[in-house]
């Protein structure tokens, strides 16, 4: 067979590649440019390996290397570490060697162990076995060796090895079914086309035998020989073969160039506002270093200025010595003072930083509460960097259709010429399930009119993309219509599926697509059949609606379904042929293919006759207004961003309670910039918002006052284009600027209408306002991930638009509900506990690193160290590392019960609260204090003092020891002042770790180590212990150093506590009260209860319904109308129910 050239028109390039053309011939099946063609050079292309991995065997250890002294804490630490091998310092290399390997070492073992899982992921996809056709034989090889032109057969259920040209399939009309399951999550069935001149190829043989060129990136006149594709012809790696035996295709791009592996973008590196503090406090520590380094080096020479003193008779100095450059060797002293108080800086904070992190994002994985049975999902975390960012959020922008609601649409109703049609029977108020039919609200129609009806049932029955499956072995959403057939629909759209089922349950049930034909089986059941006419894309149609029509399709989005118009039109047989012609002409045209396609839709689309509209309810999902109110009462703004419309937008913001009844509504649309300039709106909308005192400010709006009045903005996307865009004189700022003031003075905003990148531009604009507040995004369909890249947070839910907006984001939640536990109970304690690591790390690093710089005073600034090598360098690593990595994994000050109940203890941590100015400098004046009692301490209680039994007084590493010993108990006591949580775990490690220095200290200086060249330390630690008045110095000392800080807590607990305290000091916490560490099987056990005494007034609050009775039935009242005026609706006597409360208006 000879199929001449195939031409392929477009392919669909990743974000970034709209202006890169890849201009590529390629012979199906590898065979020989036919006769008459221009001179062949063969083009190499990649092979189909998919490398995603990072390292290589050989490039694992500098590559890594590189990257993690790119770091600066790393890179300071390795030039310290350089300066002691090359200058005699006072310690030894191994002090600052031995931290820095140890975090670099485990670093690259996390690194390498994630990248090793990569490399057996991609092993395990490059080696997986594909069928090749080779010389009309069926051949197996693996994945990696494919080519681009080799014919490959893919049977059903498996994946496409690479992006592949549809040539043929069993099915006679040359279509396949597809999931794309494994690239966005859609687990919906998407319809593909064969070429039309080679679906008849059904055997190897046939296929096989196949000539045919395929050009990619060709322009030019329209040939005879020429076969136009498009997207419909292109079947994409990874996604999966359904409901086809097997099909043939022509491998067109392969391995790094598959569209699945250009669209693996680089992340932009998101960092936490935790991580900013750590730097800018780093750099404060910086330069105290180096102020202390430059102070010593000053002082030193200043003392060796008086004749003899730099030059002691035993130690004299040489003549080259003294001839020495003077600048040299202050620089050599500058940089030995600079090692000897480098500790400052705590670099083992990195690695624990790290540690805590790592191992803290389990117990958001762990967590059972967010557990999702009905999916069988529960949370995921695809980087641990933000945990503490979710305790920050200020802004959540959500998506509505999946996220806000259930994406599970149910036919309602539709309306016919004013006549109402409800696929079952109401009766009072209560749908009867067993009951199935047409109720109607007024007369039956006429017998024109029961023609237009059948019509419009015809056309609902018709006008899709479902498929029918005659099984229930089917993946993804699936529904079985209520009728005696056994199929199942399934369809892209669950729109589609939602309206042939409620047109099955109103008498019209369709069968199937058979032989380019569609069967419907009518209320007679008579099975009709017509040709089908696959025209493959969707539009939108303006058209002018009767009174009746119109009011009830706006009174069907107000109460928030999705409304949806039918239309028809006659054709006699001429203006049919001529349709095909111009459409025909269309879909062939080369050049301006989408363009002349519009036209002639533009054309058909002329002239329509309404023939009705339908209403389908995509339900809210649950606990979704109980969340959004918690979030608004925990100080969060949250707004809308969504493609719907803004009737439909507006009911489920009232539904979901981010509008409440007293909410006056502001329209920024493009209806009213059209009757009005952008500049007045915004001026008028800006003086309205700001008529009252100022602005509304956070305590305002998050208390959710029912008399308060409150803002709610809508603006559609056109409305937000002309905002962002530049104005004449290039400016845009001032509308944004007076934009974002509107916006910040509403309680909540609503953004309709709203395309991907225009979410993006919205989190965006938010993100780098003045405030610079910390955002996070959450949606569920790949039309989210925009948002979701943008954002400081980007979480993705679990949902049935798909795994793109999960796989992308920092997190992934079950449901939207889960989001007010990840934020208020799991962000809350993240950003507690590091904050607490972060600042106790610096604070204790003074406390080691000061006394060191007072010991210069006392030893004519000689840089003789204060502390042993051993205890410079296990400090930090083993001494006090330990308590502090499980503080910050287990510390609860509040328990999650109370944390959930009471949202507004969020803003007690909101705006980086424990980790500003003012709390650091505490510390670190908390740290001096200590350092200050520590030596001085030590030092006049032993000045002048015979302290041991037999007349001998300290030593200097005996005087050194003792300080050190005051320091790490007082450290670690500290630690258990801050613990507000204990369990076996805490007091093990604290009062462990105080053990084990004890007992190194005793082993250290207790036996003489061979290994050492001198042991200066032997038998030290051992005489200290042994003096009456060394251990009243070590607990007088330790007293003294922790009373100020107990004190402080104290005082202002009692005169100036926050909320966070009032709820400590009025709710007793437990042992047994709810926690991370509380079994499931607990909570739920009859006996289990919370002791808070406040519980009762945290009591849930029950919801409301509304009904009002319409032309004699019964349907939900709509919210109030979008419009400015405030609503209020009388109560009449309630019939209520535990739980719930009814009311009917009548």
């Amino acid at each position: 067979p000879d199929c001449s050239r195939l031409i392929l028109l477009s392919f669909p390039q990743c974000a970034g590649e709209e202006n890169w053309v890849d201009s590529r011939t390629i012979y199906v099946g590898h065979r020989e440019p036919p006769p008459g063609a221009e001179a062949y050079i063969p083009q190499r292309y990649p092979d189909n390996r998919i490398v995603s991995s990072k390292y290589t065997f050989w490039n694992f250890i500098p590559k890594n290397l590189f990257e993690q002294f790119r770091r600066v804490a790393n890179f300071y630490f390795l030039i310290i570490f350089l300066v002691q091998l090359i200058i005699d310092t006072p310690t030894s290399p191994v002090t600052s060697g031995l931290p820095l390997f140890f975090v670099i070492t485990v670093t690259a073992i996390k690194q390498g162990y994630e990248d090793w899982l990569r490399h057996k992921a991609d092993n395990a996809m490059n080696q997986c076995p594909v069928h090749f056709i080779q010389h009309g034989k069926l051949v197996r090889k693996q994945s990696r060796k494919l080519r681009v032109g080799d014919i490959v057969m893919v049977k059903e259920d498996e994946t496409f090895p690479c992006d592949l040209i549809f040539l043929s399939s069993n099915r006679g009309d040359g279509t396949c079914h597809v999931t794309t399951a494994s690239l966005d999550g859609e687990s919906s069935h998407k319809t593909h086309y064969a070429v039309q001149d080679t679906k008849g190829f059904h055997t190897e043989e046939d296929i096989g035998g196949l000539h045919a060129t395929i050009e990619s990136g060709a322009s030019g006149s329209l040939e005879t020989d020429f076969m136009p594709l498009g997207s419909e012809n292109l079947l994409l790696r990874g996604a999966t073969l359904k409901n086809t035996e097997k099909i043939f295709g022509v491998a067109i791009y392969t391995g790094m160039e598959t569209k699945m592996a250009l669209n693996y973008q680089s992340k932009s590196q998101k960092r936490s506002a935790v991580e900013k503090s750590m730097n800018a406090f780093l750099i404060v520590y910086l330069c105290i270093l180096i102020s202390k380094a430059l102070i010593n080096t000053v002082l030193k020479y200043v003392w060796q200025s008086e004749p003899f003193r730099d030059e002691p008779w035993y130690n004299q100095k040489t003549e080259s010595e003294r001839q020495r450059n003077l600048f040299l060797r202050a620089f050599t002293d500058f940089l030995a003072f600079m090692v000897l108080f480098n500790y400052i800086i705590p670099v083992s904070m990195y690695v624990t930083v790290e540690m805590q992190k790592f191992l803290g994002s389990y117990f958001i994985t762990w967590d059972e509460d967010m557990f999702d049975e009905e999916t069988g999902e529960g949370p995921l975390v695809n980087t641990s960097d933000l945990n503490e960012e979710l305790g920050q959020v200020e802004y959540i922008f959500t998506d509505k259709t999946g996220t806000l609601t259930e994406n599970n649409m149910e036919f309602k109703e539709c309306c016919i010429e004013g006549h109402v049609y409800v696929p079952h029977v109401i009766c009072n108020g209560q749908v009867l399930p067993e009951s199935s039919g047409i109720d109607m609200i007024d007369s039956s129609p006429s017998v024109n009119g029961r023609e237009r009806e059948e019509l419009f049932f015809r056309a609902l029955c018709l006008c899709h993309t479902v498929q029918v499956k005659d099984n229930d072995s089917v993946d993804g959403p699936r529904k079985s219509p209520d009728g005696g057939t056994s199929c199942v629909y399934i369809s892209s759209s669950p729109d589609e599926v939602a309206l042939v089922e409620g047109v099955q349950r109103l008498g019209f049930t369709y069968l199937r697509l058979k032989d380019s034909y569609m069967e419907l089986l009518n209320r007679e059941n008579h099975v009709e059949r017509y040709v089908h006419l696959a025209l493959r894309w969707k539009r939108q149609v303006l058209c002018v609606l009767p009174q009746f029509i119109r009011a009830r399709v706006e009174r069907n989005a107000v109460e928030g379904l999705r409304t949806l118009c039918v239309a028809y039109k006659r054709l006699i047989q001429e203006e049919y042929e001529g349709i095909c012609k111009l459409l025909q002409a269309a879909k062939v045209a080369l050049q301006d293919r989408e363009k002349k396609l519009a036209e002639a839709y533009e054309q058909i689309e002329k002239d329509l006759i309404l023939l009705g509209a339908t209403a389908v309810e995509d339900r809210l999902q649950e606990k979704a207004a109980d969340t959004i109110e918690a979030l608004q009462k925990a100080g969060i703004k949250v707004w809308v961003l969504t493609g719907d419309k803004m009737e439909t937008a507006a009911a489920t913001c009232y539904a979901c309670k981010l509008f409440r009844r007293n909410t006056q509504l502001l329209e920024l649309t493009t209806k009213r910039i059209e009757e009005q300039s952008l500049h007045d709106v915004l001026f008028e909308l800006s003086k309205t918002v700001l008529r009252h005192s100022g602005s509304l400010t956070r305590d305002n709006f998050s208390g959710l006052s029912a008399d308060m009045q409150d803002y709610g903005l809508i603006i559609d996307g056109a409305a937000l284009s002309l905002i962002m865009k530049p104005r004449e004189d290039g400016s845009s700022s001032n509308y944004r600027e007076l934009f974002l003031e509107i916006c910040r003075s509403c309680s909540a905003v609503l953004c309709c209408r709203m395309a991907p990148l225009q979410k993006a531009q919205i989190v965006k604009l938010i993100k780098f306002s003045k405030e610079h507040p910390i955002t996070l995004a959450v949606g569920d369909g790949a039309n989210d991930v925009s948002m979701i890249l943008e954002a400081h947070v980007g979480i993705g839910v679990i949902g049935k638009e798909g795994r793109q907006a999960a796989r992308n984001s920092d997190y992934a939640i079950p449901k939207f509900k889960h989001l007010k536990k990840m934020l208020l109970v799991h962000g809350h304690f993240y950003y507690i506990r590091i904050s607490e690591l972060v600042q106790y790390f610096f604070y204790k690093n003074v406390c080691f690193i000061f006394p060191q710089f007072l010991y210069q005073f006392f030893c004519g600034f000689s840089q003789q160290t204060l502390y042993d090598t051993a205890y410079l360098t296990l400090y930090n690593i083993s001494f006090t590392s330990l308590p502090i990595l499980l503080y910050s994994l287990m510390e609860q000050h509040i328990g999650i019960d109370v944390l959930k109940r009471d949202p507004t203890l969020y803003r007690d941590v909101a705006k980086n609260a424990l980790l500003r100015w003012r709390v650091f400098i505490y510390w670190t004046l908390l740290g001096l204090f200590d350092a200050l009692v520590f030596f001085f301490g030590a030092y006049f209680m032993f000045e002048n003092t015979t302290v041991t039994s037999n007349g001998q007084i300290f030593g200097n590493w005996t005087f050194g020891t003792l300080v050190f010993t005051v320091m790490v108990f007082t450290v670690t006591l500290k630690l258990a002042l801050d613990t507000h949580y204990w369990t076996w775990i805490n007091h093990f490690v604290i009062w462990g770790s105080l053990l084990f220095y004890v007992v190194f200290s005793l082993l250290w200086g207790g036996v003489i180590w061979p290994f050492l060249n001198y042991q200066r330390m032997y038998y030290v630690f051992i005489q200290m212990l042994s003096s009456g008045p060394a251990w009243l110095a070590i607990v007088l000392l330790v007293t003294i150093s922790l009373l100020p800080d107990v004190l402080k807590k104290v005082l202002c607990r009692q005169l100036w506590p926050t909320a966070t305290e009032r709820v400590q000091n009025g709710c007793a916490q437990p042992r047994d009260r709810d926690s991370e560490f509380t079994p499931l099987a607990s909570l739920q056990s009859p006996g289990y209860q919370s002791t808070c005494p406040s519980a009762a007034w945290y009591s849930s609050r029950s919801q409301q319904v509304t009904l009002a009775a319409w032309k004699g039935k019964v349907s939900v009242e709509p919210p109030p109308a979008l419009s400015g005026s405030r609503h209020h609706c009388s109560s009449s006597p309630s019939h209520s129910c535990p739980g719930s409360r009814v009311q009917l208006l009548v």
